[in-house]
């Protein structure tokens, strides 16, 4: 390290300048300047200035800008150099990262790859990086569980291929492979302890590509089905010499959405309510419901004593508070011509908006490269992430679930009264000793703690034999522990006695390859390019974890403490996935492209007879514009593609033999239970065929472009387990079942309307994405897979219907169409029927930027048409009478449109609380149309100029207020957020019940570069 930085501070003289726009004359941010012959570099101002340090020797600077063409300027005696740049549309074939780290110019993939910088994934401050790609990239779909501290996320490219599988795309950070992993939450009550990817720290992204399905992802084998996403980090190449960045965000969040409520009924049942106990010893006081008296100001008695009865209406409100995110990011980074470095330090320190719930996150990553010869250059890096929380907020249908009790309220309880939630014998004080416990007991007493550390690390070489072949050598491992404890303290209503659990998680995936690489001009029409690689992948995981149901002594949670036999258990499991790829590329003139992938796996979690699967894929490109010499002052570039690929895929392990469990002991005898699900030792690997088509065209010279794909996969020989009669001794059985089929068109399209010599620029760009889903067929015999179910409405793969429908009982209806009603004047039920699906008909995002002399402002706007959601939170509102909806008609009753019995529209009127409890169980009033419309993203910054910052020895100042999540536009579901599930695993999705709301936020973003 000293040595690196000695280099580092070699003698230098500084170049100062300014890159403009041949044509405009306007400056040019964002260009790089390289020295020639070194990776001592560095990029243009929002004005177009530049400063480098040259090192001694070297004599010619390079200028290069995405559209334009490449400009070399000798230094000279010069310690000013200006430039102009011209616009080439030859150079719009800019270089990304594809599968497996190989670098190609765009123009020659003949797939669809969007890549986003990492200035953009951080322009906001969002601290988890999936969620940073709401909006910005066409074809993904992104699912937000909650607003708890650490929430997990789902993410989705181009629909759901598989039944029971993750669905979510492979995470691929430098090259290697990492988790994405989430706990399960079925609705139930859980705790959410966020999605694996969120430790990855957006400060140090360089850029993401996303390979939106198997075409582009085929060489990343079992899991590339569902895409990649392909992070690469900050690695401190084309710094000059040795440079520190500090960036400090301070964010401040509050709910977007909470319930609507009313506020001029209060607790009780048909009109009643006197309390003695709040436990069933007075009128109605054991109730949770607010079909009470109307408030009138009387004096009446309530759980802390006599008070006037009135409505609190910011009861729920009150409870939350205002929470706060600081994250600060230092960068040191070092580079010469022969090595580069960089060390990131991070510190995520979050408080929610449900007291006492809390996030800290301590990140260490560093990355290092070294040509250690002519031929022989090595990389590596390694993170280290520790997430600690002293408590995370559950979920779900569960008293420990705070917005459980705020749906089932009293509405004249002040949330105040509550705070002192113990009596003096240190028993719960509260304003219901029947369903719940005080909320604050919840967040201060029943904690949900957990501490998960986490490395990810990669190394390797790569030797050049000559100037057109290399190899590389690469191993990479990312493994981490979560140590996850919960605790009921004595005298919660559910476990007067106590009890805790705890749970001890240990995960790892280790990586090994190689990648031998040609790339050779055959003539000077022709190139032809190919590797050859193998990779052997390993994965571990180990789970320990043990409950105990009774406590000795109050507030000791250790298994010595323990009332009975605790009950333990384990699992443990291992897979091994070895593989051999290779890829050709074929080249004419420049713009014509033939590529061609094979990959041949063999998985451990397959029988022996199917354990290998051989996939290939093929696609092709045209530069039709440079091909007929098309170029013209309307269509300055154009370029077609197509593609064809298939993708197979594994199964978990334990799926082709059966396994034994431990139970709890029984009259202290061992007690083991063979598994209930039947393997199969005949299973084959799934397998998805992907085929797509798309155009990439630029106006204007580059002012305008559009991009558009169309895609359709299918997947067959799905993995599932089906139901079958418990007479056989089993409940499931594990078989190749069904086709699901993803047909869509993804469109990008932007440009710069406005460009003026005073220096004002608007840039707009716009995601597009329309996905047609369909199960196309099951199995004989099967007319319905279950992947889900809550409350009676089914999450279901049905043939002929969407992915995901959502299945439950509906109005009885007539022939035309009018609802049935019964003798007590309300709706009969009528038979189970798919009352909606969970996928979306299309979604899109709209982001405007604006610049100005150093000023900057951008917003963008993110929406969702379609995608139905179950609420449960609108179902037990009615019931309880806690939601505005069940106002009308509470003193004169309901008219209900119908049909009455005899035939006749419907005379009889029925109560407000009777029509409302009857529509518990009524799927089809509760489920919604989940479309939606946010702003998402809003950043308003200024650039301090050079004239300043040079003046305090700074490189570099900035500072920006960002928002996110801070206007629900448009929603069609009624008291919650529509971007809402349980979690993140298939099963939860398009549920909702009592979700901690999700977050609006702004803050203050200061960053400096010295």
């Amino acid at each position: 390290m000293s040595t690196l930085l000695q280099q580092a501070m070699a003698q230098v003289r500084a170049i100062t300048g300014k890159v403009t726009d041949a044509t405009t004359n306007q400056p040019l941010p964002g260009v790089t300047v390289l020295v020639k012959g070194t990776t001592v570099g560095t990029a243009t101002s929002a004005d177009g200035a530049y400063s480098i340090n040259v090192p001694q020797g070297s004599n010619t600077l390079v200028f290069r800008f995405v559209g334009y063409g490449t400009v070399e300027r000798a230094i000279g005696a010069a310690s000013t150099i200006d430039v102009a740049m011209g616009v080439d549309s030859k150079q719009l074939g800019e270089v990304v990262v594809t599968a497996l780290g190989i670098e190609r110019e765009k123009k020659a993939l003949g797939y669809a790859l969007q890549e986003v910088s990492g200035e953009t994934v951080n322009q906001a401050r969002e601290t988890n990086v999936v969620n940073a790609l709401s909006g910005k990239v066409a074809g993904v779909q992104i699912v937000n569980s909650s607003g708890a501290v650490g929430s997990s996320s789902r993410i989705t490219l181009r629909g759901n291929n598989s039944l029971t599988g993750d669905n979510q795309p492979l995470f691929v950070v430098d090259g290697v492979p990492i988790s994405n992993s989430t706990n399960t939450n079925r609705g139930y009550g859980g705790v959410d302890y966020g999605n694996a990817a969120s430790d990855i720290n957006p400060n140090d992204i360089e850029s993401i590509s996303v390979l939106k399905g198997a075409n582009a992802a085929a060489l990343y084998g079992a899991r590339a089905a569902n895409g990649v996403i392909l992070i690469t980090t900050k690695s401190g190449r084309g710094t000059q010499g040795l440079g520190v960045s500090l960036d400090h965000t301070t964010s401040f969040d509050t709910p977007l959405r909470l319930p609507d409520y009313q506020d001029e009924y209060g607790q009780g049942l048909n009109g009643l309510f006197e309390y003695v106990d709040g436990a069933g010893g007075g009128v109605m006081d054991g109730v949770d419901e607010s079909w009470g008296p109307r408030f009138d100001g009387s004096t009446k008695r309530q759980f802390f004593g006599d008070g006037p009865w009135v409505a609190s209406p910011n009861n729920v409100k009150d409870f939350f508070q205002t929470g706060v995110t600081h994250n600060t990011n230092v960068g040191i980074t070092a580079a010469t011509d022969k090595a580069n470095i960089r060390l990131s330090l991070g510190n995520i320190d979050q408080t929610g908006i449900i007291p006492n719930t809390d996030l800290r996150r301590y990140s260490v990553g560093l990355n290092a490269g070294m040509k250690l010869s002519d031929k022989l250059s090595a990389n590596a890096s390694v993170n280290y992430i520790q997430n600690v929380s002293d408590n995370r907020p559950a979920n779900g249908y569960s008293g420990d679930n705070i917005m459980q009790q705020f749906v089932w309220f009293g509405r004249q309880v002040d949330i105040d009264k509550l705070r002192n939630y113990k009596n003096e014998d240190g028993s719960q004080f509260n304003w219901n000793y029947n369903y719940h416990n005080n909320p604050y007991w919840i967040v201060y007493e029943n904690l949900n703690s957990n501490q998960r550390d986490r490395v990810i690390g990669n190394a390797s070489v790569k030797y050049d034999f000559t100037n057109w072949l290399n190899l590389m050598v690469r191993g990479g491992s990312d493994f981490f522990t979560d140590d996850r404890k919960r605790v009921w303290a004595k005298g919660t209503l559910d476990f007067p006695d106590g009890r805790f659990y705890e749970q001890a998680i240990y995960q790892n995936e280790t990586n090994l390859d190689f990648l031998l690489s040609a790339n050779k001009d055959i003539t000077s029409d022709i190139t032809l390019s190919g590797s050859f690689g193998g990779n052997k992948r390993r994965n571990t995981y180990r789970m320990n974890d043990v409950l105990v149901r009774a406590l000795a002594v109050p507030g000791i949670y250790n298994i010595s403490n323990a009332v009975g036999n605790p009950s333990p258990s384990n699992f443990r499991s291992q897979r091994v996935v070895n593989s051999l790829y290779g890829t050709g590329t074929f080249g004419f003139r420049d713009y014509f492209f033939v590529d061609v992938t094979a990959r041949n796996d063999w998985s451990s979690t397959l029988p022996a007879a199917n354990n290998s699967f051989f996939y290939p894929s093929v696609s092709t490109s045209l530069v039709f514009t440079d091909a007929f010499n098309l170029n013209s002052g309307v269509l300055s570039y154009g370029k077609v593609r197509a593609s064809w690929a298939q993708v197979g895929n594994d199964t978990d392990p334990y799926r082709v033999a059966g396994t034994f469990a431990a139970n709890d002991p029984w009259d202290g005898r061992p007690n083991l239970t063979y598994t209930n699900t039947l393997a199969n030792a005949n299973l084959k690997p799934e397998l998805t065929t992907s085929f797509e088509v798309g155009t990439d065209l630029r106006f204007f010279q580059d002012r305008a472009f559009i991009d558009l794909t169309y895609f359709s996969k299918s997947t067959t020989d799905q993995i599932v387990p089906v139901t079958r009669s418990g007479s056989s001794g089993f409940t499931h059985q594990i078989v190749n079942i069904g086709e699901i089929t993803n047909k869509g068109i993804e469109l990008q399209l932007g440009g710069t309307p406005v460009r003026t010599e005073g220096g004002f620029s608007w840039d707009v760009l716009v995601n597009f994405s329309r996905i047609r889903n369909e199960v196309v067929s099951l199995t004989e015999g099967l007319n319905a897979y279950q992947l889900g179910l809550y409350w009676g409405v089914g999450l279901e793969a049905r043939p002929g219907e969407k992915y995901g429908a959502l299945v439950g009982s509906t109005y009885l209806r007539d022939d035309q169409g009018r609802k049935l009603i019964d003798a007590t004047g309300r709706p009969r039920r009528g038979p189970n029927e798919v009352l909606g699906s969970i996928m979306p008909d299309w979604t899109g995002g709209v982001r405007n930027s604006f610049a100005y002399k150093g000023f900057n402002f951008n917003f963008l706007i993110d929406t969702r048409k379609g995608g139905d959601i179950f609420s449960v939170t609108h179902m037990f509102g009615l019931y309880a009478g806690v939601t505005e909806e069940t106002l009308e008609g509470r003193e004169e009753g309901l008219l209900i449109e119908g049909i009455g019995p005899d035939g006749n529209p419907n005379t009889v009127r029925v109560s407000a609380q009777r029509y409302n409890q009857g529509l518990y169980g009524l799927h089809e009033a509760h489920v919604f149309d989940g479309s939606f419309v946010k702003l998402r993203e809003v950043v308003f910054g200024y650039d301090l100029p050079q004239s300043i910052t040079s003046k305090v020895k700074l490189r570099g100042a900035s500072i920006n207020v960002v928002g996110r999540n801070l206007w629900l536009i448009h929603s069609n579901i009624p008291h919650v957020d529509p971007e809402t599930a349980f979690g993140a695993d298939i099963a939860s999705q398009g549920f909702e019940f009592g979700a901690l709301p999700s977050t609006k936020s702004w803050g203050v973003n200061l960053r400096l570069t010295l």
